[in-house]
């Protein structure tokens, strides 16, 4: 599951090393992004992104009986994930999920947004806040990543949607309250020097969550889109490590 803005063909790369490694895998673009339907970075409820997330999850499963299968995400396909796996059926099939700079924890980009978020949103739920710079948001430390990223013509670098903000609040501030009731094992990692999501979060999700298997990984001084970061490759051998720790 990637992350706001982006969409799942981003991550062919790391699929590309994961096939290589026995796994087969599969993404899904969520609402309003890449190649799915709605306005383009519009979403009117996250909720939608979790029960579609459900449904093709379903759908590999079905395809592969037998084989365990792993959820991936990164920030906001990291709680799309988590709230998923805050439903027992869901989480009962899986083998366990892997999260990327979740967001568990968001900055909003000024502290009124949070007081009149849910009206603006209901009110005018398509407009766009200004908030970062036409550059996009500094999320890699690789010049060519960002170059890549932000001349991507299904990454979205307009002004946040309000509605799009407000689910995302709200989704973190579910999470946040449900911590504990998540039971699924998982291995977290993210940048110390993330400014989209909360690396703190992250430490917390790993302190509060009541999976008996768990395991956070903190990188000193790296940033947001850790798949994109110098440091990738490390990085995708720590998870393609762990998963196979767990087959």
């Amino acid at each position: 599951m990637h992350g706001l803005n982006e969409h799942s063909g981003r991550y062919s790369d790391f699929a590309k090393q994961l096939n290589s490694n026995g796994f087969k895998v599969y993404g899904m673009d969520w609402i309003g992004h890449g190649g799915s339907e709605g306005l383009h970075a519009y979403v009117p409820s996250l909720d939608y992104a979790v029960m579609d997330m459900k449904s093709f999850l379903e759908k590999v499963l079905a395809e592969n009986p037998g084989l365990p299968c792993f959820c991936f995400g990164h920030s906001t396909g990291a709680a799309i994930i988590l709230k998923a796996m805050l439903d027992p059926k869901v989480e009962s099939s899986i083998e366990g999920v892997v999260l990327t700079s979740p967001a568990v924890g968001v900055q909003p980009s000024h502290p009124i947004f949070v007081v009149i978020a849910p009206i603006a949103s209901f009110l005018l739920p398509r407009y766009q806040i200004s908030a970062a710079n036409k550059k996009g948001m500094p999320v890699s430390r690789d010049p060519a990543a960002l170059v890549a990223k932000y001349s991507d013509p299904l990454v979205y670098t307009g002004s946040i949607r309000v509605r799009t903000g407000y689910e995302i609040l709200r989704i973190t501030s579910y999470l946040q309250q449900n911590l504990s009731k998540l039971r699924v094992p998982f291995l977290v990692l993210h940048g110390t020097a993330d400014t989209v999501t909360d690396p703190e979060a992250s430490q917390k999700l790993y302190n509060e969550a009541s999976s008996t298997d768990k395991s956070i990984k903190l990188f000193d001084g790296l940033l947001h889109d850790l798949l994109f970061e110098p440091e990738r490759e490390a990085i995708a051998k720590d998870i393609i490590d762990w998963l196979n720790q767990r087959i």
